[in-house]
């Protein structure tokens, strides 16, 4: 049996999510292979903790993941965009939905005789779904570069083991073509032709292509209420994963936000400091470029962060995540399987590094709060 795309992608996210779930569980017998899979995950200050320090890579080299992951998905962006312009149009069928009418009323011979254009109905509805959900990872991943490359100056004994960057690199790799897997094989094709036309007759043998805005807007517009609340989730996610983002980084510095402020960048030595302050209620922001003496201290020294969704959880900034991917399951409808499994892979990784770093607050800190929980409110 020949596999497809979608196989592929399903086979690769449950090989990816099995070995963390089986080291997740509670058995003895399983705690050498739960300490190797931890090995691979460790990074950062988890990793300085650690004698294991061999087949690691500066934990800077976490912009690689962005910067391929900003790449991939702005071409999967610009292709799908291109081909569902193109070739899958949403325009009003007032006919079409008369015989959906039909149908619903019992009348069912109407509705086969217009069966077809159920079926293209449906595809182009998949095509833009593909757009919308690739836009909302292009929002996500552009941010993530940003902020790798702004706010996070990792020190140089900051390490991730070899493992988990491969992991990350096919992580940004694979979610972004996963959420427009149904139709790649369609736009590859697409695009291909167009390529092979130009390459063989030139650019006289092109289409004048006229492109309007709205025609573009509009189907986005029609897609439904299910994928604009799964838009907002996102958004709800995205928000604090920028506000527990700025916390972290203050609390290197010990340097303090305004209030009501939503972004706090630095970086870890304090050398330059570039400032993002939105106003949470009118939603404005005003960027201010500085510089600050470095901070009396070691860069290495870490407090106990608080605010935002830290009084709860030791990592908001996961449960932000799991947030983010929740929300573009939810605009996706909910019924494609291989999405599903994108989100069980990010939660179970997420999960697992998260309980790894809670044991360390807890013995870093003696005082640390005893109400917190390492990533799900009020269960673990």
């Amino acid at each position: 049996m020949e596999l497809g795309l979608v196989e592929l992608l399903r086979a690769a996210w449950i090989a990816g999510t099995l070995p963390i779930l089986i080291a997740s569980l509670p058995c003895s017998w399983l705690g050498s292979f739960h300490g190797l899979v931890l090995g691979f995950a460790r990074r950062g200050k988890i990793m300085q903790s650690s004698s294991h320090r061999k087949f690691t890579v500066p934990q800077r080299f976490f912009s690689h993941f962005y910067v391929v992951a900003v790449a991939w998905t702005t071409l999967l962006l610009l292709g799908t965009s291109i081909y569902a312009y193109r070739m899958t149009p949403i325009v009003s069928e007032p006919f079409f939905y008369s015989d959906l009418g039909s149908y619903l009323a019992g009348r069912s011979n109407i509705f086969s005789f217009h069966r077809s254009r159920l079926m293209s109905l449906e595809n182009r509805y998949r095509v833009w779904l593909s757009v919308f959900l690739l836009l909302l990872m292009e929002v996500q991943v552009s941010r993530r570069l940003f902020e790798t490359a702004y706010v996070f100056k990792y020190s140089a004994s900051a390490r991730m083991h070899i493992f988990g960057y491969l992991t990350g690199l096919f992580f940004y790799t694979a979610a972004p073509l996963t959420l427009c897997c149904t139709c790649a094989p369609e736009v590859l094709k697409f695009g291909i032709n167009e390529v092979s036309e130009f390459i063989l007759k030139g650019t006289s043998s092109m289409q004048n292509i006229e492109f309007y805005w709205w025609d573009f807007v509009n189907p986005l517009l029609k897609l439904g209420w299910c994928q604009w609340i799964g838009a907002v989730i996102f958004l709800w996610g995205w928000i604090h994963q920028h506000r527990c983002h700025a916390i972290l980084v203050s609390g290197h510095c010990n340097v303090k936000l305004p209030k009501g402020s939503l972004w706090k960048l630095d970086d870890f030595q304090c050398n330059e400091v570039i400032l993002l302050y939105v106003c949470r209620t009118e939603f404005t922001s005003i960027l201010i470029l500085g510089s600050l003496r470095e901070h009396v201290g070691k860069a290495d020294e870490y407090v106990i962060p608080r605010g935002d969704w830290f009084e709860i959880v030791s990592s908001p900034h996961y449960l932000a995540e799991i947030v983010i991917y929740a929300g573009m399951v939810f605009a996706s409808g909910g019924a494609d399987l291989t999405i599903w499994l994108v989100f069980g892979f990010v939660v179970s990784n997420l999960v697992f590094a998260a309980a790894e770093t809670h044991r360390w607050y807890l013995q870093k800190f003696d005082n640390y709060p005893s109400n917190r929980v390492a990533i799900i409110p009020f269960l673990c």
